[in-house]
């Protein structure tokens, strides 16, 4: 067991993309905690698959390493804005965090998000500025913003008088100084050990511990994650659990688990500043209390931020159901969602009056779609709304979510992104061009004139584009906004499409199927070139005669069909359609056919 004076716990917190996970990797590698001969992955912490998928850290991970004589423990957090729920819960397990900021693109809308819940919270946070070798990097500049950021955030003088290192993940070095020798990541472990003050606390008081996060252990189910606050746990011990209602609950500490590395081990007992995680308490959750029976003390739950954005989940009543998923029933998704509730507690999860509907809600749309990513691969099956966003009132006046948008885009194409935004009810804050001649424009927008637009966006600058948005308040509600231009194309029948009809309705607009996929009546198979929806007839063969003239067969050329994956197809639909979501295919389709639709004559 360390003592309180030789453990260190920090948080890696930055924007999106600036580099945690890979400089973790760095540090993991050279605190000598694997074998020489031992592979190991790239971006080694994001073990979950989506992560390693999509490239970006969805949950908050912990680890351990050792340095010299000290334990620190590091706390890897998501940097998207949508897990931001992640963030705030653990940062009350640490005593500092290691902010990173791209030493090239500098702060960014999530830089200054997490900053301020951590400022806040009285952390004195160390500046990292990262890529330094990067070829445009310009460490002097993006120090400079960094302590600007501080001082608008309203950090106190002691928070203002930061300390800073440059490093470079991906080269694996830290350095105190722009011209010091390029060698490994021993100055920034040094930095990290003077720096940052021992955990508060005494090994003599009786035990007591906050509830960080939930973890799962198929052996001995439920484990609590936190940082102890007074005294030491044993194994075998005795404790009182104190859940959200108040109720106190006696429980006996089955096993104490720390961390090294990647792995977990098991530990006799753990003292004052260690982040743990316990297990013997089949029924705790995140923000609960653990505590001494002789000294019986309540911590404050922990307060989240609230969600803003909505879904309806429903069961899948379209021809298809059940094809290839084996959890269809309403009882078998409401479960999944129960169990999903007790973990992640920034998702919002709500049974509806009339039973066959469940609402979620979240802090964006990619937070929404990483759980329904997930179910969908576990077998469930189901039908999602068009997202919608969380309105408040107050003394009459109705309020909406409004993000702050920060886009880098090459200058040709700044004045679409503009327009477009400006039409969506955007506010433009800012508009500079670099010498790269590329430009970045700060817009606050409401977030329901972001939904939808993402996909618009890649397609204006040709990929080349950057955007990312975190919520910045509620505001008064912005008027209507104009939804989706075009209308799509629906299917009159059940079938398999077929090449000949595929090619006959290219010119009406973009297919989203091609020949040999099946469909069904009211499915979703195209988007119009035009505002209106038009049904037509994808399963229609040629018209086949027993006289052969020649040159009556050409060849036909099809034009690949437009894919869609979860998040965009959840930002395409509008409010009178769906999406189907099964394991193995994503399927849009119209809530309902209106009796006019049903008589108007299939398109030939």
């Amino acid at each position: 067991m360390y003592s309180p004076e030789k453990i260190r716990n920090i948080a890696i917190i930055a924007h999106i993309d600036h580099g945690k996970t890979t400089l973790l990797d760095a540090l993991l590698k050279q605190s000598n905690i694997f074998r020489e001969n031992q592979q190991v992955r790239e971006r080694m912490m994001d073990s979950y698959d989506q992560e390693q998928e999509r490239g970006i850290t969805i949950f908050a991970k912990h680890t351990s390493v050792y340095f010299d004589d000290f334990k620190i423990n590091i706390i890897d957090t998501p940097g998207h804005a949508d897990f931001s729920g992640e963030v705030e819960r653990i940062l009350g397990m640490v005593d500092s965090v290691l902010l990173l900021v791209d030493a090239q693109e500098g702060p960014m809308p999530q830089t200054r998000f997490v900053l301020s819940k951590s400022l806040k919270m009285g952390l004195k946070p160390i500046v990292v500025l990262n890529k330094i070798d990067r070829p445009h990097a310009n460490p002097d500049r993006v120090l400079d913003e960094t302590f600007d950021l501080f001082a608008e955030l309203g950090a106190t003088d002691e928070q203002l008088d930061f300390r800073y290192c440059y490093a470079s993940g991906l080269s694996g070095f830290a350095i105190h100084h722009v011209q010091d020798v390029r060698k490994d990541m021993r100055p920034l472990f040094e930095l990290i050990t003077y720096a940052v003050h021992a955990p508060a606390g005494s090994l003599e008081n009786p035990f007591l511990m906050h509830v960080s996060t939930i973890a799962y252990d198929d052996y001995v189910g439920r484990q609590a994650c936190g940082k102890i606050l007074e005294g030491v746990v044993r194994k075998g011990q005795s404790i009182i659990h104190i859940d959200e209602k108040g109720r106190e609950n006696r429980a006996t500490i089955t096993r104490v688990e720390g961390h090294l590395g990647l792995e977990k081990v098991e530990m006799e007992e753990a003292g004052v500043g260690d982040i743990v995680i316990l297990s013997g308490m089949p029924e705790i959750t995140i923000g609960d209390t653990l505590c001494d029976p002789n000294k019986i003390t309540r911590l404050p739950r922990i307060k989240l931020d609230e969600p803003t954005v909505s879904i309806d989940i429903t069961v899948n009543n379209s021809p298809f159901v059940g094809k290839s998923g084996k959890h269809v029933t309403m009882n078998k998704i409401r479960d999944r969602l129960e169990r999903e509730k007790r973990a992640n507690i920034s998702l919002r999860i709500e049974d509806q009056a009339d039973q066959d509907n469940i609402t979620v809600s979240g802090r964006g749309e990619l937070h929404l779609a990483v759980l329904i990513e997930a179910m969908r691969r576990e077998g469930y099956e189901f039908s999602l709304s068009k997202p919608r966003v969380i309105t408040k009132e107050e003394n009459g006046v109705k309020y909406e979510p409004i993000e702050r948008v920060h886009i880098e885009v090459p200058q040709e194409y700044s004045g679409m992104v503009i327009e477009e935004l400006s039409r969506r009810r955007g506010e433009m804050q800012l508009l500079d061009t670099d010498e790269h001649g590329i430009t970045a424009i700060d817009f606050l927008i409401p977030t329901r004139g972001l939904m939808g637009y993402r996909n618009d966006f890649l397609t204006v600058t040709r990929g080349l584009g950057i955007l990312t948005s975190v919520f910045e308040e509620f505001a008064p509600w912005r008027g209507t906004i104009p939804g989706r231009t075009r209308g799509v194309l629906i299917s009159n029948g059940p079938g398999k499409t077929n090449g000949y009809a595929c090619f006959n309705l290219q010119d009406r607009g973009v297919l989203f199927t091609e020949p040999g996929d099946e469909v069904y009546e009211g499915m979703i198979v195209g988007e119009n070139s035009r505002d209106n929806d038009l049904v037509v007839n994808v399963t229609k063969g040629k018209q086949l005669t027993n006289v052969r003239a020649s040159g009556s067969d050409e060849n036909i050329i099809l034009i690949p069909p437009r894919r869609f994956t979860l998040e965009q197809a959840i930002d395409y639909i509008q409010d009178d359609e769906l999406i189907e979501v099964t394991p193995d295919a994503i399927r849009m389709r119209k809530r309902y056919l209106t009796e006019n639709e049903r008589k108007r004559p299939a398109n030939k």
